[in-house]
């Protein structure tokens, strides 16, 4: 995979099952948030032989076709247009991939029962009329992932039928700008959506974005996978030493590791 003149990701080999749960970590610039980009047909990988991305088993696809199966939750904040819209609208842009409810999108009343459902789900339901660009970041944050959720339908399906959801929840960097109290409650969120079936696929370099639930790491150095395997074989100080290039003591709690 190349980002202009510059080959980003070399040799990737990575098969990922629907409703999995997994974690992406890597230092910064290894790679990670092109990998994502590449999953969600941002990016294309060079024309070489023996290249090939399958994604639900099928190698192309009508973007808005395939966004109603991944939902992604990018590490920016919300933009302009969505800043200037309620919580609940900002949601509801979900099933048009846009930034704001423009005049010419058509909301149905399914849509709006759908939306609810989905602000409950992430715990938004009280900030659903408030202006987006009024919200705290964490506010924001479940905002943006009640979007990327109610697109994909995701919520519908793990309610409906834990076992039998084939949607996926892309997350990259999901607790950036985030204090301590807006990180747990996002982590609480997302163990949540976890637990009820919606497959979750994060990535960071934060070791305690790594919920309870994910039990599968790969690691990423310089652009290439690294490791791929449970958590528990990885997440050591030794291993993770080598990855970010200093010393790292690990410890765990509850189900979270903590790296410092």
């Amino acid at each position: 995979m190349a980002r202009g003149e510059t080959t980003v990701l070399h040799d990737v080999n990575l098969q990922v099952d629907a409703g999995e749960h997994i974690a992406i970590l890597g230092p910064n610039g290894c790679g990670k948030s092109t990998l994502i980009k590449t999953m969600t047909c941002e990016c294309y990988p060079l024309a070489v032989d023996g290249t090939r991305v399958s994604i639900f088993g099928r190698e192309r696809w009508d973007l808005t076709e395939l966004k109603k199966r991944l939902g992604v939750v990018s590490a920016e904040l919300p933009g302009k247009a969505t800043l200037r819209t309620t919580g609940r609208d900002a949601v509801l842009t979900g099933f048009f991939s846009s930034s704001t409810l423009w005049p010419n999108l058509t909301v149905t009343d399914g849509m709006r029962a759908r939306a609810e459902e989905v602000l409950e789900l992430v715990g938004a339901v009280e900030i659903g009329d408030k202006v987006v660009g009024e919200m705290s970041a964490g506010e924001q944050r479940r905002v943006m992932i009640g979007r990327a959720l109610v697109g994909s339908g995701a919520s519908a399906a793990a309610s409906a039928d834990p076992g039998a959801t084939e949607q996926m929840l892309l997350l990259d960097e999901p607790s950036n700008a985030l204090d301590l109290a807006a990180q747990q409650e996002l982590r609480r969120m997302l163990r949540r959506l976890a637990q009820q079936g919606t497959g979750i696929l994060l990535i960071t370099h934060h070791i305690a974005d790594i919920l309870p639930e994910i039990e599968r790491v790969i690691l990423m150095r310089a652009g290439r996978i690294v490791a791929d395997g449970a958590k528990e074989k990885l997440l050591t100080g030794a291993v993770l030493s080598e990855l970010f290039g200093a010393e790292v003591r690990v410890t765990e709690q509850d189900g979270f590791f903590h790296a410092w």
